[in-house]
């Protein structure tokens, strides 16, 4: 237990979730509504993003899995807020040079954005900070991709048809590539430059002021 004085959070709560490991352990314990309801909110996501469209497989098309990925997220007081489906692919068994090719995708590294911050608290700058809900979903793929359809959420019309993805999700081999280099060409427009030194770092300057922007994947 935490020391007196702290929110008392017991040491399962810290360690032992209780999480799902599949979607049928979901399904089949007391949370199963929330977790029904994440589920949901995921896939109206995915159709809001025009993720994939439904196809029938040609002969010998290959079809990459898929699953989902169950995690309670808790507050300072150690309690359960949100329970959050996420759909995954299961991207190790894409074969490089036929399914994808480079994955590569900077971040920001750690010590420049902590100079930058030191600047802004130093010149008594502005800072903002935002977070993009289901941000890989805006890379587009350059190859084709197939995957099957989501456990839940078959469609009954069409229950052999399989997603062709018309965008990255998460664990795709290059989800975070393809979402990288989506950004970097929309930032431009806006006429932010990026650094020199560092691949992450946006700048944007005129006469009177300066805008800086990070870029830090999770």
């Amino acid at each position: 237990m935490s020391t007196e004085g702290d929110v008392l959070i017991s040491d399962r709560t810290l360690v032992d979730m209780d999480e799902p490991s599949n979607y049928k352990e979901a399904m089949a314990g007391t949370e199963a509504a929330k977790w029904k309801e994440s589920m949901e909110s995921e896939i109206q996501s995915m159709h809001e993003n025009q993720v994939w469209n439904l196809v029938d497989p040609a002969p010998g098309t290959k079809i990459v899995g898929r699953k989902w990925i169950f995690k309670k997220k808790t507050g300072m007081d150690g309690n359960v807020h949100t329970f959050k489906a996420k759909l995954v692919a299961k991207g190790y068994t894409q074969t490089q040079g036929i399914d994808y090719e480079e994955t590569f995708s900077p971040v920001a590294k750690i010590k420049s954005i902590r100079i930058l911050l030191a600047i802004t608290t130093f010149h008594d700058y502005e800072v903002c900070q935002m977070d993009v809900k289901t941000a890989f979903l805006n890379g587009k793929l350059t190859k084709e991709v197939y995957m099957a359809q989501l456990e839940g959420f078959i469609d009954p019309k069409y229950p052999n048809r399989v997603c062709k993805l018309e965008r990255s999700i998460y664990g795709l081999k290059k989800a975070s590539r393809s979402w990288n280099l989506c950004f970097h060409e929309k930032i431009k427009e806006f006429g932010f430059s990026r650094s020199e030194g560092e691949s992450c770092i946006y700048i944007k300057a005129s006469r009177s002021n300066a805008v800086f922007l990070v870029l830090y994947v999770d």
